[in-house]
């Protein structure tokens, strides 16, 4: 099965050397910890959730904020604003330059949805972390260091996706996100051995691309 990647578009960067302490408060950061903050928008909410946790892999940066915007990029507030805004923080500029490069390079050639159906209507991410990072892993409830799928989809898709990627490996959810979600998909987060990790993926993009083509069997 081979699927063409739909590849993220970083919509604005912005750095703030010198960010004002209630700024970083707000967004939950420590002021005493962070004095540099690095700003991302983007059209792909779950790929810059992975590519923030590369950056934590990366550079000494941690990340304070990280939301999807309600209903998707394409009922975005903005032409700028895409599907979600991630906020790296540092004590140093440099590490936030560092940390942006990753998230950059993550998103150009790692993460990414897939097209399930040949005309981009379906959509899925069947995404393996080899190794989590600090961020995603403190989200997950997890190592530093463990594979997880990190699997979307729309809402059905991703519920017949899930119970077949359960089933085609020894994996186990540390967390499933019910449909709507903010952008009305559905998530889910496996971990296991990488071989097990990624046969999960293979089998949940596997089912949803079947949804896709036969949705009323």
């Amino acid at each position: 099965m081979i699927l063409e990647p739909i590849v993220p578009t970083v919509l604005s960067i912005r750095r703030l050397m010198n960010a004002d302490p209630a700024l970083v408060r707000a967004y939950g950061g420590d002021p005493d910890r962070h004095t540099s903050l690095g700003l991302v928008t983007c059209d792909q909410d779950d790929a810059l959730y992975v590519a923030l946790d590369e950056a934590t892999k990366q550079a000494p940066v941690d990340v304070i904020f990280a939301k999807s915007f309600y209903a998707g990029s394409a009922h975005a507030s903005g032409r700028l604003s895409g599907e979600i805004l991630g906020v790296i923080a540092a004590s140093e500029p440099e590490a936030i330059e560092h940390g942006l490069d990753a998230i950059v390079r993550c998103l150009e050639h790692d993460a990414c949805f897939y097209d399930a159906d040949g005309k981009r209507t379906v959509t899925v991410f069947p995404h393996v972390i080899a190794s989590l990072g600090e961020y995603l892993a403190k989200e997950a409830g997890l190592e530093v260091g463990t594979p997880m799928a990190y699997l979307v989809a729309p809402p059905l898709e991703a519920t017949i996706g899930l119970d077949a990627a359960l089933k085609a490996a020894e994996v186990r959810a540390v967390r499933l996100t019910p449909p709507p979600t903010e952008t009305n998909f559905a998530c889910a987060w496996l971990t296991g051995s990488l071989d097990a990790c990624e046969a999960a993926a293979v089998a949940y993009a596997a089912a949803v691309v079947e949804v896709a083509s036969a949705p009323k069997r």
